[in-house]
């Protein structure tokens, strides 16, 4: 017996050392930690447990028979983050420079699995040079199996990516395919070909970085949610992120001890919004007055920076915010904005997080490259995701909500739960200017001061139509509110909502237009 447990330990300290010390040392010469390192860092203080850790390949070809390292080239198992179970797997790249092979992605589809039969989070740690070559097209169906089950976890468990080496070719499907996606700025690298081969293509010149680098992804691509300074703040974000999300779709997300007067009126919010109509504002001031002190918590900042994202906290609940963000494109949806809100909104109803949107929006940004583009059919995801969502909705309009645009930002008419106007709200069909040029065109035509009559037409509208007490009225919002009020109807008009139940027709899948 004694044999045999020493047998046991030699391959687990083998093991343990992945690919050698040589290779650890250059992983660490390009400010890169090892698989291990991220895990232990990530994970709470000694709740790992390995799952695979004796794994070898089974290819016999290319002289790979006798280069079998312990692991293959991935660590994957469970432990804990604040205390809650969580499933992970991290390329190792000092083995075969963390390559897919059949057994590593045996490794990796087993811990998805696992984490889908128990309702638990799943994150990967992906440095991979790509598809092990020596294994043909058995790496294609590693890479296709864990394809499926980033497709069957969808909308199941939180699934959330960190790239923190290369991830090139097919590699880049799965973290596509998640939830969320963390780069590291200067050593992260995704890309379908790389620079040599488009140079080979095209005759084009580019860098790694400029690429498939973070920045790239977090602010042109929108593939990346989040570009961090290094690999501890990645790991440092996922741990924040995680701790507004449940553990999978049938549980609520976790409440926090509050720390915020739930009956806090911020007299502040009285002054956000600009008696000028055009004058931007940041609507992240807005979230100061109205959310849980310092609990916003920003996604896709980079990327279609008119409309914001993010989580934060309402009396210690979780809660998704989406915003139009007046300081830029005056809060206009786009093609790129309309994409970022509509994922993050479904995101958030898959996982049981109550929404709340505040809104102040002049319509959809004009011109042919947005209409060529696509505009209609990528406004349409946003309708498609509010309407389809089934957790509480609040909705808030602090100022504009023209036209069509009003309709899109959580209306009452898509099925928002609550929703409120500020006095400075203006809800019509479109703004006082445009209104006044259609409906007095005659009259501005014949009038001895065109401009100044139209001046005089544009305050008359405004006064009489450019207002929330129609909308009011009506019952399109449930009440006008003064700005400071905001923060402790929202907390109550959550609490109402808690036991709320919504529910679709039956049906196999909507058809999303995508």
């Amino acid at each position: 017996m004694e044999d045999r447990i020493e047998e046991l330990r030699e391959k687990r300290e083998r093991a343990l050392k992945g690919g050698g010390q040589e290779r650890i040392d250059a992983q660490h010469e390009k400010g890169k930690m090892t698989a291990r390192e991220r895990i232990d860092y990530f994970l709470d203080d000694g709740s790992f447990n390995e799952i695979d850790q004796l794994r070898t390949h089974r290819n016999h070809n290319f002289g790979m028979e006798e280069k079998q390292l312990p692991g293959d080239g991935v660590v994957t198992g469970y432990g804990e983050v604040d205390g809650r179970k969580t499933f992970v797997f991290a390329h190792d790249f000092t083995v075969f420079g963390g390559s897919l092979g059949e057994v590593l992605a045996e490794k990796i589809t087993k811990v998805m699995d696992k984490a889908v039969e128990v309702g638990a989070p799943v994150v990967g740690l992906n440095d991979s040079a790509g598809a092990r070559i020596q294994e043909g097209v058995q790496s294609l169906a590693g890479f296709a199996e864990i394809f499926r089950r980033n497709t069957e976890a969808s909308g199941v468990v939180p699934q959330i990516s960190a790239i923190m080496g290369p991830c090139a070719g097919g590699a880049v499907y799965s973290p596509a395919l998640t939830d969320f996606t963390f780069m590291v700025k200067d050593t992260s690298h995704m890309f379908i070909t790389g620079p040599d081969v488009i140079k080979t293509v095209t005759g084009e010149e580019v860098s790694f970085e400029e690429l498939g680098g973070a920045v790239t992804h977090a602010s042109t691509s929108g593939v990346a949610q989040f570009a961090c300074e290094s690999e501890e703040a990645a790991l440092d974000d996922i741990r924040r992120l995680l701790s507004y999300l449940p553990p999978n779709n049938v549980e609520d997300p976790p409440r926090v001890e509050p720390w915020d007067d739930p009956e806090r009126a911020d007299e502040t919010l009285n002054s956000v919004v600009p008696d000028e109509p055009r004058k931007p504002y940041d609507m992240r001031d807005v979230f100061e007055g109205v959310l849980d002190e310092g609990s916003f918590f920003e996604v896709h900042e980079g990327f279609a920076k008119n409309v914001l994202v993010g989580f934060a906290r309402l009396d210690g609940h979780s809660v998704g915010v989406v915003a139009n963000q007046p300081r830029v494109n005056a809060g206009t949806l786009d093609i790129e904005a309309s994409e970022k809100a509509s994922r993050f909104v479904r995101i958030c109803d898959s996982f049981n997080v109550p929404i709340v949107t505040f809104v102040d929006v002049p319509g959809f940004l004009p011109g042919t490259d947005q209409e060529h583009d696509g505009i209609i059919r990528h406004g349409a995801k946003l309708l498609y995701a509010y309407s389809e969502a089934t957790v509480p909705l609040l909705t808030v309009i602090t100022r504009k909500a023209y036209g069509g645009a009003y309709d899109v930002m959580a209306s009452k008419h898509l099925g928002a739960d609550v929703n409120y106007a500020w006095p400075t709200a203006e809800i019509a069909v479109m703004g006082p200017q445009g209104a006044v040029n259609i409906l007095y065109s005659d009259e501005l035509a014949a009038a001895e001061d065109p401009e100044e009559r139209r001046d005089e037409l544009i305050e008359e509208y405004r006064e009489e139509f450019a207002n929330p007490y129609t909308a009011a009225d009506r019952g399109f919002v449930d009440a006008v509110i003064e700005p400071p009020e905001t923060r402790s109807r929202l907390v109550s008009d959550l609490e109402m909502l808690r036991s709320k139940r919504g529910s679709l027709p039956d049906k196999k899948h909507g058809n999303l237009p995508i």
